[in-house]
């Protein structure tokens, strides 16, 4: 797509990957280089998606044949060629991207980005696996070892074709950031920080610490969403003080800016349907994780075949295989479970010696290594990297250190790997087995397969914890140990269930009285509640659900929080006249994006937020906690307590909400006008997506698409997150997928902004407009189907 047509698309990008902005980066031959050269350069640089290649590397030839999407269909004569093929494939669409997120990985951002990214390099060394190399490769799968070498031997082909002296050139956005890609190892894709943001709550135990520190562990538990209820349980004699977020603020993942908090930005929605409940008679499953909205697309499609392999779905581009999809036999979706994989020890640190800690031994010596990091502009740092028995040292001071201990320094625990084994399974015996290597990201995967059996397991390494709850940093003494390791069949799974389905959307996952302590902080049950409100309306009503059920479905936007909040605003309005109060009271709750009435909801929804947060919350944690939980607000004015609200509390309550519609009204007159027929939810709380070299010169021309009116919020099923009062969606559903196991080829997906990460290039935002209208592309899968909507054909053979 051209730039005049990129403009007037309407579409405006932000990626938000593994780094900030990378206008920092040396720029070389754009000073004020013409848009038109720009263009040119981009276009000469795009990989070749037809014709006939000569690769050295491979066995056989190998066919790859792309569909009017984008999506590479691999067809190999044997498993190495196929990875091989996949590593080579990916890198066409996707090396810019790739390269960040290993550099992420491997603590190498500082070399491009300069001082800024030091920290959040210690801290990805720290966290990198040291244990047994042999046990990692075998967790996932027994050849695990021979597919990495396969697939990173095909990226090197790529960056070999790329950077000899007669080739094409490196891709566009290697020219403009002035540094070039090196070669891939195997190791390369054992990666700890790609998922990393979704193992625990190391952060939360540190939120709750500084709570506890300031008011009181019983006062402070009042204030958490808690489930199962339990009471925040301090150790004897712990110091908390001091302690408090800030201190991990680099501690992030490689798919996330800084910027942006890792933990608030998961979520994912999904569920299988058995096919007693559908128009075929054969099960459907759906699945639209929720990660963060980026440019490119966090996931890449592909259909991985050659003998023992015919898997279909995405996963991220630094990884081979499919971490989601289906085979010729079981499909598969997942969203996030809310394993608590991370614990924090308070190291009491030796005033005589630094570098020793206490143990219940006594005095022991953390183990130090030396790590030298190089920084763009500036001679190398050399910095000690420190560990205790428990795991890294993430901060000190003179008294004492938090030492992190998590799953990640288990072997099998580099996030999505896993599939390796998933995309082989043919039944549901197979799948189960394929759960036990399954350790990062801990998930709610749900199943379907063609002998019409449906089903869910829960997975993840969950540490088990004998005596305390794990939301508190403990004491590194000695008394607090993680006791092993949940076995597979301890964690929540359903087989055939009577309902007739399941449906998971990142709620509590554990049954009524579990007795383990897995997690205690879980998304609220809005989207789960009302996916299911709709899957069980089409079982009694008799509805048989189709694919296009299903579609309608993941992008619904009726807020069951919103529903709640009018219903109390109509007890406290009574009979009102106020246009504001008649507006809400007329209004269906969908989160439309021309809904004037949505606006002022979304506007009202913070402000009653803020209203009662400032009567609940201690005024000691007002400058920490900027408001409670939207579950616990809804609650607390469903149930107005005096303790809350005072001797008359349902008056007082009532007074609230019209005093927060009123400050409601008042900004969203601000931003959109005074006229209220002109308001529209859309106007404000669009999705932005900006490259990250989009600070370049001309860079903004050539890289950005710009903006689209989004629907929908945090809670509704086609979840669309903000965060405070900028409205602009940060994170959500880039990639969807309805698999129909009565014809794999009815499946449908889509995936934003595009399969290819080049700019001009024909797949960089071609599915935008479908994904923007909450639309699919069929997810072709027999050899049949995809050789007859193939739109470019690429023979790679042995050179």
């Amino acid at each position: 797509m051209g730039n005049a047509k990129r403009r007037a698309a309407l579409f405006f990008v932000t990626v938000f990957f593994s780094v900030g902005p990378l206008w920092q980066f040396a720029i070389r031959g754009l000073t004020q280089s013409s848009t038109a050269k720009l263009d040119s350069r981009a276009k000469k640089a795009i990989s070749e998606i037809r014709g006939t290649l000569q690769i050295a590397g491979l066995e056989k030839p190998v066919t790859v044949l792309r569909d009017r999407w984008g999506v590479a269909h691999i067809y190999a004569q044997n498993q190495h060629d196929l990875f091989f093929a996949q590593g080579y494939v990916v890198s066409q669409d996707r090396l810019f991207q790739m390269e960040l997120w290993k550099r992420s990985g491997e603590g190498r951002l500082a070399e491009i980005l300069g001082p800024s990214a030091l920290q959040r390099d210690v801290n990805a060394r720290l966290l990198r696996y040291s244990g047994d190399i042999d046990a990692e490769y075998k967790s996932y799968s027994p050849d695990t070892k021979e597919i990495l070498r396969a697939f990173t031997d095909g990226i090197n082909a790529y960056i070999a074709e790329r950077t000899r002296p007669s080739g094409p050139g490196l891709p566009i956005e290697f020219q403009i950031a002035g540094f070039k890609p090196e070669p891939w190892r195997p190791e390369d894709c054992l990666n700890r920080m790609a998922a990393f943001s979704m193992t625990g709550n190391s952060t939360a135990e540190l939120y709750h610490a500084e709570a506890v520190a300031r008011i009181g562990a019983a006062r402070a538990t009042k204030l958490f969403a808690l489930d199962p209820a339990v009471q925040l349980d301090p150790a004897p004699g712990v110091n908390f003080a001091g302690l408090s977020p800030q201190l991990l603020r680099n501690l992030v993942g490689s798919d996330t800016r800084i910027e942006f908090p890792a933990s608030a930005l998961e979520g994912s929605n999904d569920w299988t349907v058995s096919g007693a409940l559908t128009a075929s008679g054969k099960p459907i499953v759906a699945n639209d994780p929720h990660r963060v909205i980026a440019e490119p697309s966090l996931r890449y499609i592909v259909h991985l075949v050659a003998p023992g392999w015919d898997v279909i779905g995405a996963g991220e581009p630094g990884l081979p295989g499919v971490a989601v999809g289906h085979n010729q036999n079981i499909a598969w979706g997942f969203t996030i479970f809310g394993l608590d994989q991370q614990d924090l020890y308070i190291e009491k640190l030796n005033a005589a010696n630094p570098l020793e800690y206490k143990t219940e031994r006594g005095w022991a010596k953390m183990r130090v290594e030396k790590e030298t990091f190089g920084v763009r502009g500036q001679t190398n740092v050399v910095v000690d990297l420190k560990f205790t028995r428990h795991g890294p040292v993430l901060w000190a001071d003179k008294t004492r250190a938090l030492a992190l201990r998590w799953v990640g320094a288990e072997p099998g625990t580099a996030g999505y790997l896993g599939s390796l084994a998933v995309d082989r399974a043919q039944n549901w015996q197979q799948f189960v087995e394929a759960m036990k290597r399954w350790k990062v990201p801990s998930e709610n995967i749900v199943y379907a397969d063609r002998a019409e059996n449906i089903g869910e397991y829960s997975v993840g390494l969950a540490p088990v914890r004998k005596n305390w709850y794990g939301l508190l940093p403990v004491p590194g003494d000695g008394g607090y140990e993680w006791n092993g390791f949940l076995p597979l069949a301890e964690l929540p799974h359903s087989f055939n269930p009577e309902r007739g389905f399941v449906a998971t959307a990142n709620h509590k996952m554990i049954p009524p009285n579990y007795p383990y302590r897995v997690g205690y902080e879980w998304a609220p049950g809005f989207r789960f509640r009302r996916v299911t409100a709709v899957l069980e309306a089409a079982k009694s009503s008799g509805h048989k659900l189709t694919v296009a059920d299903m579609e309608k479905l993941q992008n619904d936007v009726l807020s069951t929080p919103a529903v709640e909040l009018i219903g109390l605003l109509r007890q406290a309005a009574g009979n009102s006249s106020d246009p504001d109060v008649r507006l809400l009271l007329g209004w269906n709750g969908l989160v439309a994006r021309d809904s004037a009435a949505a606006a002022l909801y979304e506007l009202w929804l913070p402000e009653v937020t803020a209203a009662v947060s400032r009567r609940a919350v201690p005024k000691e944690l007002w400058n920490m906690m900027r408001g409670w939980p939207v579950a616990k607000v809804l609650d607390s004015i469903s149930h107005p307590s005096p303790e809350i609200f005072g001797g008359h509390p349902e008056a007082a309550r009532n007074e609230l909400l019209l005093d927060a519609l009123k400050s409601a009204h008042e900004k969203l007159a601000q931003l959109e006008g005074p006229d209220p027929a002109k308001w529209s939810w859309g106007r404000i709380h669009v999705v932005e997506f900006r490259h990250p070299l989009d600070e370049a010169p001309q860079g903004k021309i050539l890289f950005d698409l710009g903006p689209i009116a989004r629907p929908g919020d945090d809670y509704t099923v086609d979840a669309t997150g903000f965060r405070g009062s900028d409205f602009r969606q940060v994170a959500g559903a880039s990639y969807r997928e309805i698999m129909d196991l009565s014809d794999w080829d009815k499946s449908v997906a889509v995936n934003v902004p595009g399969q290819s990460g080049q700019p001009e290039a024909p797949h960089y935002s071609d599915l935008l407009p479908l994904w923007g209208d909450g639309r699919y592309f069929p997810l072709w899968f027999s050899r049949g189907a995809v050789q007859a909507h193939a739109a470019d054909k690429l023979v790679l053979k042995p050179k």
